[in-house]
């Protein structure tokens, strides 16, 4: 095997593998990448069994052929050497010689056969979908997903997709049994993928569906059959295994009552939360928020570390009330919202609270208050 390569589109290459490769595996050719060479383009493929990643790009291939090499090695290699026409040949025993204007390295690999065997093509029908809109439904539910691997239905985003008219409504929920997010995104035309019933996305599969997502401006197409959600764009595919699990009925927990609504800047309450967030020793300690006379009062109490109060004016009139929430969770919602102002819906009798976005009824975010 032997190709030359754009150093800079095979550093962008190997980058995407690295929050795929296992780290702590006890099958350590899952820490390798497999570089194949075939018909002037260069295929990179990396996979956890769970997740996998296919990269194809155009290269001047002397040769075919195909390797697997450690992906850490191999990236930390193309930061450092310089920009230019980068030469790989690999040699007798799997190892490769890689050099660039005056710089050489020869990497020790391992066999290409010893590599989970990985399909490039699936026939999966794959349906557009503009890659805004898809970031949008990550970024603003990913933080409400658990990291309690004893409750695997929770360790993920569940998506939806409900036909409407002449347009398709995309809807991903996350919840962690005290908070839940809800966010909503359109598809146009009729065409579009179909679900009998939602998929549950796992978190590592998000996150790296969110770095493709971030490189790519306009279209990506969308899949989902056999238990596996595909996510395509011009250079890469990416596999991601679905989480086999029921996910709760979310709807149960969408308050019926209307609550008393509060709206207020949100780089003012950002900033605010922030402030007294500082005291919290580890950042999810419960904030009091008290409500009278136009104006709402932070305050927090972390035995350990000291107090903090805050306050800001908000349209308010009614009978003084006070709440509790866990501070990291007001934050999260917050945080996510793009509309300068948020609208607060306090659940009366101690029931759940919404955050929104003034005026947008496409993101919600369901906090449970703590009991005082």
């Amino acid at each position: 095997m032997e190709f030359q390569i754009q150093r800079n589109t095979l550093l962008a290459g190997i980058r995407k593998t690295l929050g795929i490769v296992e780290k702590k595996t006890t099958m350590p050719i899952l820490n390798n990448v497999l570089l194949r060479a075939r018909s002037n383009k260069i295929t990179i493929i990396a996979t956890d069994i769970e997740i996998t990643l296919i990269a194809n790009y155009a290269a001047d291939v002397s040769s075919e052929g195909e390797v697997t090499v450690s992906a850490k090695k191999l990236y930390e290699m193309m930061r450092e050497i310089p920009d230019g026409l980068v030469k790989i040949k690999k040699n007798d025993g799997n190892s490769l010689t890689i050099s660039c204007q005056k710089a050489v390295y020869r990497i020790s690999g391992m066999s290409a056969e010893e590599f989970p065997s990985v399909a490039e093509e699936e026939n999966v029908p794959l349906f557009k979908l503009d890659s805004k809109a898809l970031t949008e439904l990550i970024s603003k539910s990913f933080f409400a997903t658990s990291t309690d691997e004893t409750r695997p239905n929770l360790t993920g985003a569940y998506l939806e997709v409900e036909k409407k008219d002449e347009s398709n409504v995309l809807r991903m929920v996350a919840t962690d049994g005290h908070r839940l997010a809800i966010v909503t995104s359109v598809a146009l035309g009729k065409e579009f993928l179909h679900l009998e019933k939602g998929i549950i996305i796992p978190r590592k599969g998000l996150v790296e569906i969110k770095k493709l997502l971030e490189e790519n401006i306009g279209d990506i197409a969308l899949g989902v059959e056999r238990n596996m959600c595909v996510v395509k764009s011009l250079e890469v595919v990416l596999k991601v295994s679905l989480i086999d699990a029921e996910f709760p009925d979310y709807n149960r927990v969408i308050p019926q009552e209307k609550g008393i609504v509060v709206t207020f800047e949100k780089d003012k309450i950002l900033h605010a939360l922030k402030r007294i967030n500082v005291i919290s020793s580890e950042g999810y300690g419960g904030v009091v928020v008290t409500l009278k006379n136009n104006l709402m009062v932070l305050t927090f109490n972390d035995p350990d570390v000291g107090e903090a109060t805050d306050e800001m004016e908000v349209d308010y009139n009614g009978e003084e009330m006070v709440v509790g929430y866990n501070i990291g969770y007001f934050l999260n919602a917050v945080e996510v919202i793009d509309e300068q102002q948020v609208s607060f819906e306090i659940g009366v009798n101690n029931k759940p609270s919404i955050v929104r976005g003034a005026g947008n009824d496409r993101y919600s975010c369901i906090v449970m208050p703590l009991k005082l």
